[in-house]
């Protein structure tokens, strides 16, 4: 889901020349909600004069007391504030003691009296999950989600006698998708945004700008507390409706029906698009069609005969199991412990005797949560127990699925002895006859070793440009498919083998890899061609070729990356050693645009993995073919899981949600300008992950009358008609000095004529269809702006009178510097040309250079002094001096202003991979 976060109630400024008064403060709460609004309005300035929290937990304090305690700031622990609904005056009083301006409850679970309410001079304010009146009352989020709303939030409000009926301050909401759980609003926008609106609050308190808005009561709901006993689900419901029921008791207190008997509750609930998928039965109490045991998981069904999937069940006893595994979840038998193993059970029941250090004995039947144990605990114990056994690999899920000692140590062996390993590689295949072969095509998400349908079960339509024609129906990612992606990459990266992996195997892996696209060229060419429209001949050498050689190329870096040793200042007696390390930055993203889908993946992906990250990439949606059968060449090739994942679908929410997702480091991007400023800015807003953006292009290419004019007018033709124009670095505006300018039209137009368009399967073809019909239409419209502004249509400029996306070479003269054809990019096989008086070096270099583009250039010139001139002078990252279009994996790659920063290809493209730490030893 593509969060937008809009402000409802920001009428006031709230920039740092407003932020001077400053208050003393009491917080109400718990949580570490509370723990984190404490610690910002610490940081900003405020005076927090006393902490009011809840009595320790079997020992534990809550987050907030501990925050307070560790500053020294007072705090007070008192499990209530009222009894028979009359307050306790010693509570009373010692809350008064600390002379608060202001109460600021940020979570509070206690009924907390009006004397206290209202007894600072600004009385008090409360956070709570619902856009008021919306929704009131404890469990307003889950509200929300039961009651199918498309927009959540929170509201700031100011304490009154009523149930959340307080004047309003300010609001925040947010977009729901059709799949969010509480947990999913609450981590991606209520907690972060909550604790940042809380600290705002005060401040527009301390400055007398805070409004006091009246809730209206038009649109205001009260609904009860949700209890175990009320989400009983009734079945008579339309199948969106049972989802959002499910959803929103996810967690707690978790939708619950009765199947063979027993209580079972249901979590991880999404909507289920296509046809109904395989299975075995399941009778469930109430319904009137059976549930369906899935590979994926349950199936349920609406009375309107849609579909909803249920990933996990959870029994009375509290052992919870996916889904899938329903019919088979008691099959396994007890198994016997060897000598060692019975060692590794008694290391284990050490770590939890350390944990529930209120359980007197830990016993085979002692369950860990419901002996106090929380969520933290459960990454506390995992943790611990990889550090005494590492090559035990568990998961934070693997404890709820066995949440009793015994079967804990159960599952802990099966692992450790590899029962439980994937199993071998099952690919569903889209398969078409083409091009004399059979060509097999991956069409679902590839994520931590295999292939799968997306969470949702969307699809979209992937399309032969040729034709028209729909070659598959590929998956279609959510936002819970990147979580899913990203969660393996990162396991990969910190806990997997690829962590523990040397170099040099590293490199081993990526020579195989690249040995197995050479041996499928032949399939990836034509699965190019068909999905992009790339001539066959052109993908096979440069769109497969390149690939190939990119990948040997960075392979052999893998055992060739060094620090550096540098002599410091030393301060005697003492002596220093300083050297540097370059290490891997971790988890990356990579999103890559539709004009060379397997080559881009290889320029990006190559130096990601010789480095030793992870990755999670993109392709272009209307290209995500070869990037699947890479996947499974990888496979094949011996990668670990979760070390590759590839997630086809949109870009706008795929692409988007890898761009602000926190356990990203690092995000390669190629495409537009305009969408790599948005990447930009939400990779620094969501936690500074660092970021190379090639993007954008209005190439110019310098053609002067001393140039060998032969070469330079096929050359010409190459960096503007090469791939039918959808090529990065084409040269968007050819300068032909005056002398020659009409005979190199002339000529041009000449060639054009002698190229053959048509079947880009057919050897002879020179010009295939352009990759889409929205981008067709787009060149159009650029021809047709062109004209409308003067430039003369010299040639082409319509579409080819044949079925597919295929637009005639084109060439636009008589280009002026303030034209539309002059400053934009048209990405297609357009050839736009300008001409310049003779002689002018200096006042071409100037026009050349008067774009806010910089990615490539092109010179041609006998004169080896005024080529180097040139060269110097024009701004881009790329020249080329009679000759143009020859990129080389050793070369850097990439552009200067808007066309972005850091470098594809060559030992500079591993540096945007690489971190680098510098150490000092004193000796």
């Amino acid at each position: 889901m593509l969060w937008k976060a809009r402000q409802l109630l920001r009428k006031f400024s709230t920039t740092a020349t407003a932020y001077q008064r400053k208050l003393k403060l009491a917080l109400i709460g718990q949580s570490i909600f509370g723990q984190e609004v404490y610690r910002h309005l610490q940081k900003e300035g405020h005076r927090v004069v006393g902490v009011f929290t809840i009595p320790d937990v079997n020992g534990k304090a809550d987050p907030l007391a501990l925050a307070a305690e560790k500053d020294g700031t007072p705090v007070f622990k008192f499990p209530r504030w009222r009894v028979k609904g009359k307050p306790i005056r010693e509570v009373v009083d010692a809350y008064k003691s600390v002379g608060a301006d202001l109460n600021v409850l940020p979570f509070c679970t206690q009924f907390i009296p009006m004397d206290v309410i209202d007894s600072p001079k600004h009385g008090s304010i409360i956070y709570h999950p619902s856009i008021l009146p919306r929704h009131r009352g404890a469990s307003a989020i889950n509200w929300t989600l039961i009651q199918g709303d498309k927009k959540a939030g929170f509201t700031i409000f100011w304490a009154d006698d009523g149930l959340d009926t307080g004047p309003i301050l300010l609001q925040q909401e947010c977009d729901i998708g059709r799949n969010d759980t509480v947990d999913d609003i609450y981590n991606s926008f209520l907690f972060p945004e909550g604790i940042k609106a809380m600290v705002e609050a005060v401040q527009l308190i301390a400055d007398g700008k805070a409004p006091q808005i009246p809730q209206p009561e038009e649109g205001a709901t009260y609904e009860g507390i949700q209890k175990k006993e009320n989400a009983e689900i009734s079945w008579d419901k339309p199948a969106e409706a049972l989802h959002n029921w499910i959803r929103g008791h996810d967690k707690v207190p978790g939708a619950w029906t009765v199947i063979d008997g027993q209580m079972v509750t249901f979590y991880g609930s999404s909507l289920l698009d296509g046809p109904v998928p395989p299975g075995q039965p399941l009778a469930i109490k109430g319904t009137t069609k059976p549930g369906l045991i899935t590979k994926n998981g349950l199936v349920l069904f609406g009375n309107d005969g849609k579909m909803l999937l249920v990933r996990n069940l959870q029994f009375e006893d509290g052992k919870m199991i996916p889904a899938a595994k329903y019919f088979s979840s008691d099959e396994m038998s007890v198994i016997e412990l060897t000598e060692e193993e019975k060692k590794m059970a008694e290391d284990i029941k050490s770590i939890w005797k350390g944990i529930l250090s209120n359980v007197a004995v830990i016993e085979d039947s002692t369950d860990f949560f419901k002996s106090g144990a929380s969520s933290m605990h459960v990454v506390r114990m995992i943790e611990e127990i990889k550090q005494k056994y590492g090559g035990l690999q568990l998961q934070n899920e693997d404890v709820y699925m066995a949440t009793k000692f015994a079967d804990f140590i159960q599952m802990a062996v099966r692992r450790l002895r590899g029962e439980d390993e994937e199993k071998e590689l099952v690919i569903d295949y889209v398969s078409k006859n083409v091009n004399n072969m059979t060509v097999k095509m991956p069409y679902q998400c590839f994520i931590n070793g295999q292939f799968m349908n997306a969470e949702e079960g969307k699809t979209y339509d992937t399309i032969n440009p040729t034709d028209g024609s729909i070659i598959a129906k590929v998956s279609y990612a959510s936002v819970a498919d990147v979580d899913k992606a990203v969660a393996a990459a990162k396991d990969a990266f910190e806990n997997g083998e690829w962590a523990r992996m040397n170099a040099r195997e590293r490199g081993r892996l990526m020579y195989r890899l690249a040995d197995l696209m050479e041996e499928h060229q032949e399939e990836l060419a034509t699965i190019e061609a068909i999905d992009s429209g790339a001539v066959y001949t052109l993908a096979l050498k440069t769109h497969v070729g390149m690939s190939v050689q990119t990948f040997r190329y960075f392979a052999g870096w893998c055992d060739k990356i060094q620090g550096s040793t540098i002599p410091i200042s030393q301060a005697r007696p003492n002596h220093n050693l300083t050297f540097t390390k370059k290490e891997p930055i971790g988890v990356c993203a990579i999103v890559i645009p539709w004009n060379y889908p397997l080559m881009m993946l290889a320029w990006k992906s190559a130096a990601c993995l010789a480095a030793g990250n992870t990755l999670v990439l993109k392709p272009a949606q209307v290209t995500p073919l070869t990037a699947l059968k890479f996947a499974e060449l990888s496979a094949k090739a011996g990668f670990p899981k979760g070390v590759i994942n590839i997630l086809p679908g949109s870009g706008g929410l795929v692409g988007q949600h890898l761009s602000e997702h926190p356990d990203i480091r690092k995000l390669g991007f190629t495409g537009s300008t305009l969408i790599g400023k948005q990447i930009m800015k939400s990779c620094a807003v969501s936690n500074l992950k660092k970021v190379s953006l090639e993007l954008g292009g209005k190439s110019p290419l310098i053609i002067f009358e001393d140039c060998e004019l032969d070469k330079a007018v096929r050359m010409g033709m190459g960096a503007v008609y090469f791939n039918k124009g959808e090529n990065c670095i084409a040269a968007g505006r050819l300068f032909v000095e005056e002398s020659i300018h009409d005979e190199f039209v002339i000529r041009v137009v000449e060639e054009i004529k002698k190229m053959k368009i048509g079947d880009p399967l057919d050897r002879a073809t020179d010009h295939g269809p352009q990759n889409h019909k929205a981008h067709l239409e787009k060149l159009l419209e650029y021809c047709e702006i062109g004209v409308k502004e003067g430039a003369t249509l010299v040639y082409g400029g319509r579409q080819v009178c044949r079925p597919g996306f295929f637009m005639e070479p084109t060439v636009f003269t008589d280009v002026e510097d303030h034209m539309y054809l002059a400053q934009e990019e048209s990405f297609g096989p357009i050839m736009v040309i300008s001409k310049f008086k003779n002689g002018d070096v200096d006042g071409v270099l100037k026009r050349a250079n008067n774009t806010e583009y910089g990615l490539a250039s092109g010179v041609f010139t006998r004169d080896l002094s005024k080529a180097l001139y040139v060269s110097e002078n024009l701004e881009a990252g790329t020249v080329f001096i009679n000759t143009y279009n020859k990129t080389d994996v050793a070369a850097p790659f990439g552009g200067f202003k808007q066309s972005g920063f850091g470098k594809d290809l060559g030992e500079e493209a591993l540096h945007e991979y690489l971190r680098t730490k510098a150490v000092t030893v004193e000796y």
